[in-house]
């Protein structure tokens, strides 16, 4: 049926014609029908078709005029209010009904927003329309990222010293930094002699770092800060401020001698201790006595001690006999004892010295591992000038001859069994030597060998070395393929790259 033959009733006003075309039409306060109300005015007029955005590449953020960068996922939701807001003066004269997403290649550098907008016209007509606005995506690098590329550019420095030869903590750390993410933003990281420097573009981002340092090793730190310039109009300074951090210059498997002060207050151990453990503590085992203590930061500072050795200084000895002693009683005061170790009494040669019957006996906290013809690691305290201020005024009778250690094993084997790997902070290093490779070999068996430090650690399997059956096993500690991390790799296909084919299913 056509408009021109409907009954009156359709109408209840009677049947009204379009002013400009003469289709019958319902009553409406412009009296033209749609299309000619569409060609006669248009409510998207002034509003911009079309528009810039800017986009790092380097952080993937867009700028928010008229400075800010914010990190925005393609058809979110913090996008589409970037882009409206790019146009929010033009929308002021209409009524913003409905925005969305047209769908565009990721790669074509093009954001299309569909709008419907509704506005007021003739004698109080009410119109809607849709139309599209389409953002072409700028490259434009954000001044973090500047500063980042620059390397040379910096407000805060982060520099973390430890006064020892060895770097078991620093590798320790290092670590903890890649699982936290706190490497995140730096702008450099340089490695020196006596440990790290952090570089960073603001203060905040520096204290941070302190933080997280004071709460995972035990340290001690301070600041302080140059004036580079003055705004004497605006009263703005500008200064470059220097954290310095210093870790107590204690590593695992060091051999410390306490001051008689402290080893009364933690429970009457014996003064010669052997450090088992760095991690916001410093843990301490009496291998006579197996009974165990933790020292923090604040401890240390307060009555500081030092390590009797040097790691070179380990001697390599064979058990010739030893006995487990099951039960010993506590002394007066004593503290906590430790679980995880057995307190043995052994006899023990170099293995220097074989050719001749000269022996050593000593008290050990390794009875759980060790049996007769292992071989051991240790220090020897019998042969050696000890130049510390405790050890020199203890009674000779109470420093033991020899402090095992750990127990030896084949290392080469070790390391071509080892099927995972860590991940390494990038940073300018200087000329590593050989020194520094076996250091690193170092932390990598105490991370084979203690469980506790391991919880904190991501360890990734290394799928280049093949997993072998235990048949063949010395006994060496080994690191079990459910506490390790699969290494993701993405492809630059995975990512939408050149050449990557599109699902279509």
């Amino acid at each position: 049926m056509s408009a021109s033959s409907r009954p009156l009733t359709a109408f209840p006003y009677g049947p009204y014609l379009c002013c400009q075309c003469g289709v019958p039409i319902p009553p409406n306060p412009a009296n033209m029908c749609v299309g000619c109300l569409r060609a006669q005015v248009d409510i998207t007029e002034g509003i911009p078709k079309q528009g810039t955005v800017h986009f790092c590449k380097q952080c993937e953020r867009y700028l928010q005029p008229p400075g800010t960068w914010i990190q925005c996922a393609l058809e979110s939701r913090e996008l589409l209010a970037l882009c409206l807001k790019k146009i929010k003066a033009s929308l002021s004269k209409v009524r913003l009904i409905d925005a969305g997403f047209i769908w565009t290649e990721p790669h074509s550098k093009r954001i299309k927003l569909k709008l419907t907008v509704q506005k007021e016209v003739i004698n109080g007509a009410v119109l809607q329309q849709v139309f599209v606005v389409e953002y072409v995506v700028q490259s434009q690098m954000c001044e973090d990222c500047h500063r980042i590329e620059a390397k040379d550019f910096w407000k805060a420095v982060v520099q973390v010293r430890q006064k020892t030869v060895h770097k078991k903590t620093f590798y320790y750390l290092e670590q903890l930094i890649l699982k936290h993410r706190l490497h995140q933003n730096t702008l450099r990281i340089k490695e020196i002699h006596d440990g790290l420097d952090f570089y960073y573009s603001s203060k905040q981002h520096a204290q941070k770092m302190v933080d997280f340092l004071q709460c995972t090793v035990p340290s001690r730190s301070k600041s302080s800060q140059r004036l580079i310039s003055h705004d004497i109009h605006s009263n703005v300074y500008n200064y470059k401020s220097t954290f310095s951090v210093e870790i107590v210059p204690i590593c695992k498997d060091n051999v410390v001698c306490l001051s008689p002060k402290l080893a009364q207050s933690l429970g009457n151990m014996s003064q010669i201790c052997v450090c088992i453990r760095v991690t916001s503590t410093i843990h301490l085992i009496d291998p006579r006595t197996l009974q165990i203590a933790e020292i923090d930061g604040n401890t240390y500072w307060r009555h500081p001690f030092n390590s009797l050795f040097h790691p070179k200084q380990l001697e390599e000895f064979i058990i010739m006999d030893i006995n487990r002693v099951h039960e010993k009683k506590k002394g007066a005061g004593a503290g906590a004892r430790s679980n995880k170790h057995t307190l043995a009494e052994a006899w023990v040669r170099k293995t220097s010295e074989l050719d001749t019957d000269h022996q050593y006996f000593c008290c050990t906290h390794l009875g759980h591992i060790l049996n007769p013809g292992d071989l051991v690691l240790g220090f020897d305290l019998a042969n050696c000038n000890l130049n510390d201020e405790f050890a020199n005024k203890m009674n000779p009778q109470h420093i033991p001859d020899v402090v095992l250690i750990k127990k030896s094993y084949d290392r080469s084997k070790r390391q071509r069994r080892r099927n995972w790997k860590l991940k390494e902070l990038e940073r300018d290093r200087e000329a590593s030597d050989t020194d520094d490779e076996r250091q690193y070999q170092d932390f990598l068996e105490d991370l084979e060998e203690d469980e506790t430090i391991r919880k904190n650690v991501n360890i990734y399997r290394n799928a280049d070395i093949p997993v072998e059956s235990d048949t063949d096993d010395d006994g060496a500690p080994r690191i079990s393929l459910a506490e390790m991390l699969e290494d993701l790799h993405i492809s630059q296909d995975a990512t939408g790259g050149e050449g990557a084919e599109m699902l279509t299913e």
